[in-house]
């Protein structure tokens, strides 16, 4: 799996509607306060080992500021919620020419698995978590906070 997670004091995502080119009015728009935006790739080779790894990092990872100013302090400690997007193009390559080759990414199937299960183990982990639509055309809107901003790629993490 493939993350992109920034630290957010606010984000929030709708869906557009490919008939209309306007708001999906089927899906809920999902905000949230201070916390994370993931962006999340999946490929086929992702499965629950990723899935585990991914949720006790996140909640435990130390990004937020201490009363010292320091980034000492974790998602779970400051009351953050989570807004997870799936993002496929995570895995793009773009090596050879100038179009990005998706070869990589998880088959549609398996990766809306993988991606939903692991919005669930960190929602086990007691966070709030909050959705895109899987495949679906997305507006995602961010202030970056800090900005912090961190890629995690269990590939090279899990020694794959």
């Amino acid at each position: 799996m493939r993350i992109v997670l920034q630290r957010v004091s606010e984000a929030s995502v709708d869906v557009v509607d490919p008939a209309t080119n306007q708001v999906d009015p089927t899906f809920e728009k999902q905000s949230i306060g201070a916390g994370y935006v993931l962006l999340v790739g999946v490929a086929d080779t992702d499965g629950q080992r990723e899935i585990d790894w991914l949720a006790r990092k996140i909640v435990n990872l130390r990004v937020f500021e201490d009363s010292d100013g320091r980034m000492n302090e974790s998602i779970a400690q400051h009351d953050g919620a989570i807004l997870s997007i799936s993002q496929f193009t995570l895995y793009g390559n773009i090596r050879k020419g100038n179009r990005p080759s998706f070869i990589n990414a998880g088959e549609p199937e398996h990766a809306k698995r993988i991606w939903l299960a692991f919005n669930d183990a960190l929602r086990a982990q007691g966070l709030t978590v909050k959705e895109g639509r899987f495949g679906a055309h997305m507006r995602v809107s961010l202030l970056n906070d800090g900005p912090v901003t961190l890629m995690i790629d269990t590939a090279e993490l899990l020694g794959d």
